[in-house]
């Protein structure tokens, strides 16, 4: 079943953004920044080299990257999860108990109809490392950094950490390490400095090597082919209102493109509650405190449900983007078995996506 899109007429825009505002009176498709939901699995994973993952704290952010990168490999992709804020539960989610570092380790290996997973861990210390020895600074990079010069540097030059990081991306794509990326972004508050970062830093640099590298940072994030921003976020009222704030200020400020939103532990329909307690189990002599019991805690279900319905009405209605939902599990840790559910999940809600119309 598709998702279904609210007239534009009652859309009401969050953000004072003139590009955003043009955006949403156009129809899917046609806005330069905003994903068409004409997809299936393979094409939503062919549409962009690099795919950013970001929402708010405890939205399940890393699971959902995980996720996609376990859907990716299923149409015989290769996979590189890069995390960048070092409490990744990456690992765990493809079976594995060790923590990432800067070197790439093997999540998953290759089967037949199956790519691979690998990850790695970025820190702005790493890619300045890096960043210095390309540059004929190697013998004293290390030096540099442990003398605390980042911190220094940062300070005098603000958003230099996150194109830093983001220039070990651009360059990860330019050298196609793997068919995509999944970045394991910062959550939603970070990420939006993080994203916008470069373009702050082209607009303040005259020149230089810097200058350049934040030049080509904005091209990736600027390029839909090469780049779009995934956000995640749960049908709650927090977290929903800062996803669309965060949207509306990403395309804004960051000009990426945005994709589906993944609206993660949706409640599914409840089915057999439609009568009272009392009513179902009238003549069966249930005793009169258990029905009442039961009946309070079918209101409780209906009343949760509806909540989150609602929610999920109020992002359809401000925030113009598909919605992939995928369904809450009653687990407290994601390991392998959860992971293939959530990308089950995740790639049966991007094949019930509105299809393609021919010729359009």
């Amino acid at each position: 079943m598709g998702t279904a899109y609210p007239p534009l007429v009652n859309i009401q825009p969050s953000s004072a953004s003139i590009k955003g505002l043009v955006c949403f009176f156009y129809p899917f498709g046609r806005c330069p920044h905003y994903a068409r939901p004409d997809m299936d699995v393979g094409t939503f994973c062919a549409l962009s080299r690099v795919v950013i993952v970001a929402g708010k704290g405890g939205v399940g952010k890393t699971t959902m990257a995980a996720a996609l990168a376990r859907m990716a490999s299923r149409t015989g992709r290769s996979v590189l999860i890069v995390e960048l804020e070092g409490k990744s539960g990456i690992t765990g989610a493809f079976g594995l108990t060790s923590d990432l570092g800067y070197e790439e380790i093997e999540l998953q290996g290759a089967k037949p109809g199956l790519g691979t997973v690998r990850a790695r861990r970025i820190t702005p210390d790493d890619a300045l490392v890096e960043y210095l020895e390309d540059h004929g600074l190697r013998r004293v990079s290390k030096r540099l950094v442990s003398s605390g010069v980042v911190d220094v540097v940062s300070t005098a030059i603000p958003g230099i950490r996150d194109v830093l990081v983001l220039g070990k991306v651009k360059q990860l794509e330019r050298e196609e390490v793997a068919d995509l990326i999944v970045v394991d972004a910062p959550a939603t508050g970070h990420a939006i400095t993080f994203l916008t970062s470069a373009s702050g830093l082209v607009g303040a640099a005259r020149g230089g090597p810097l200058r350049s590298q934040a030049a080509e940072v904005v091209e990736l994030l600027a390029d839909p082919a090469r780049c779009r921003v995934i956000l995640v976020t749960l049908p709650e009222d927090m977290p929903v209102s800062e996803t669309i704030e965060s949207a509306f200020t990403l395309e804004d400020k960051a000009g990426v493109q945005l994709g589906p939103v993944i609206v993660n532990a949706t409640d599914p329909v409840p089915e057999g509650l439609e009568r009272s307690a009392q009513e179902a189990g009238a003549g069966t002599g249930a005793d009169a405190a258990l029905l009442t019991a039961l009946e309070a805690a079918r209101r409780y279900r209906l009343e949760r449900h509806a909540i989150s319905a609602g929610q999920l009405e109020r992002l359809a209605r401000d925030l113009p983007l598909p919605q992939l939902l995928v369904p809450a599990l009653p687990v407290e840790t994601i390991g392998v078995a959860e992971t293939e559910l959530l990308a089950t999940a995740l790639a049966q809600a991007v094949d019930g996506l509105a299809p393609e119309v021919p010729g359009s």
